[in-house]
């Protein structure tokens, strides 16, 4: 049996294995039962992946034909510099699957995406309770010293 972890772009026929990837990965922020996402917000996200009009993008952590982990990624304009950015916006793995370098493997790919669509920087934010992740990151990249402020209207 090969036990190599392939990357790759997610399909239409991968919704079972990534939808407890997605759902984990919301858990994981306290979006699970009365704070959930509705189904709607789900069934839209899932579908942007397909469309080729839009600008977000998910690729799968793959082992034995089992999903270990997600990465979802988007580009956008800047007015700091001409190319896109590349913004990591959500990356999981399985429990089981920590520490197998999955996360890094998520990482590089959406580096690779982004060096080929011509983003001069990928950037991504976690929470700071997320020590686990942070060790990751501070491995791969380096901190930008912003603090992220929000709304929600």
């Amino acid at each position: 049996m090969n036990h190599t972890i392939s990357i790759r772009p997610v399909t239409a026929a991968d919704y079972a294995g990534w939808k407890p990837l997605w759902d984990g990965y919301n858990a994981f922020y306290g979006r699970r039962g009365a704070t959930a996402l509705p189904e709607d917000i789900t069934r839209t996200t899932w579908a942007r992946f397909h469309d080729p009009a839009e600008p977000v993008h998910a690729l799968v952590a793959e082992r034995d034909g089992e999903l270990l982990g997600l990465a979802h990624y988007l580009f956008h304009r800047s007015t700091i510099q001409i190319g896109p950015s590349c913004y990591l916006q959500d990356l999981f793995t399985v429990t089981e699957a920590r520490g197998l370098g999955v996360g890094r493997a998520l990482i590089e790919r959406v580096c690779e995406l982004a060096q080929r669509a011509k983003a001069p920087r990928v950037y991504w934010q976690t929470h700071e309770s997320n020590a686990t992740a942070m060790r990751l990151y501070d491995r791969v990249a380096e901190k930008s010293g912003f603090v992220v402020y929000r709304k929600m209207l």
